[in-house]
């Protein structure tokens, strides 16, 4: 087994392994002797095209974080297993922090927060959790996880993914036929879906004047799913009322980027939710475990698909 990440999460992981794993040598590259002819499993974060071709053996490779699309799958030989990381750690923090998101966007915070600044004592009605609508796009284990978060909040729910979802207590969509309609029901939209070559830009013009007037977007999935100029846009002219944003393209942004200072934008630099030394190293170990016993993997990608 083979890691290549951070110096901690690599000497944590190295000491589960050793306990869990002890028939399999775990390497940290860059810090011990490695053969990469004899790799066969490799755990990275961004592991580039150059960096994957010295390994002529790799049989699976693991992303250590709940995303692959840092990952150059392309440059993968076909017949390389890519798994992703399902952490209970990054689970439970992405539902914490779109609960967070949410109810700052319920009742306001945005607004008042801007009056406090403008020393201002301004009273704007409120309302309860049941008369706001919250759509999440992306039904895997996070967007699920959002949802169960949000049900005993009482807000009304729905969700939408690209395959069909059946989910107590929360109105589905489906597809490319169902996504206009699921835009039109909600007031504030949540993307936690993965980025391929379908969802890169999702979130822009188009997909934004779908909404009602005066909605609001968390994007926690990624960077690449959002067109900054058109969100801006759509800010600026009050088709959407903010946006809560945990991840950026490019990531960290430019000095000087609109999204800094504009008022109706909250930022947070990707830490909605991230991968916990000591839960990610056992799950890492479960799934190699399985792996060597013929199992199936935790977490393993379907490669057509991108997820």
């Amino acid at each position: 087994m083979l890691y290549h990440g951070l110096e901690s999460r690599g000497v944590a992981w190295a000491e589960i392994f050793g306990a869990r794993v002890p028939q399999l040598p775990f390497r940290r590259w860059g810090h011990d002797e490695v053969d990469p002819a004899q790799v066969c499993y490799l755990a990275a974060w961004n592991a580039p095209a150059d960096f994957i071709a010295q390994f002529p053996n790799l049989e699976v490779l693991f992303s250590v974080g709940a995303g692959i699309d840092q990952l150059p799958l392309s440059a993968l030989p076909p017949q390389v297993r890519v798994v992703r990381m399902v952490e209970q750690g990054i689970i439970t923090g992405m539902a914490e922090y779109v609960a967070m998101s949410c109810l700052a966007l319920h009742r306001d915070l945005p607004f008042f927060i801007s009056e406090q600044r403008a020393e201002r004592w301004t009273y704007r009605h409120t309302r309860l959790a049941s008369e706001t609508r919250v759509g999440i796009m992306g039904l895997g284990e996070l967007g699920k996880a959002a949802l169960q978060i949000l049900k005993p909040l009482g807000f009304a729910l729905s969700g939408w993914s690209r395959s069909a979802h059946a989910i107590d207590g929360v109105t589905c969509f489906a597809g490319e036929a169902g996504f206009d309609a699921f835009l039109a029901q909600a007031d504030i939209f949540v993307c936690l879906l993965p980025l391929t070559a379908e969802t890169r830009g999702i979130l822009c013009r188009e997909t934004f004047a779908k909404m009602p007037q005066g909605s609001a977007v968390i994007n926690a999935g990624r960077g690449g799913h959002l067109i900054a100029q058109d969100l801006i846009d759509a800010l600026d002219s009050g088709q959407l009322r903010a946006a809560m944003l945990d991840v950026t393209d490019p990531e960290p942004l430019p000095q000087g980027h609109a999204f800094y200072t504009h008022p109706a934008v909250f930022l947070t630099p990707h830490v909605a939710a991230e991968t916990r030394h000591a839960t990610a190293g056992e799950v890492l170990a479960d799934n190699v475990l399985r792996l060597l016993s013929g199992e199936p993997l935790l977490g393993e990608v379907d490669r057509t698909k991108g997820y």
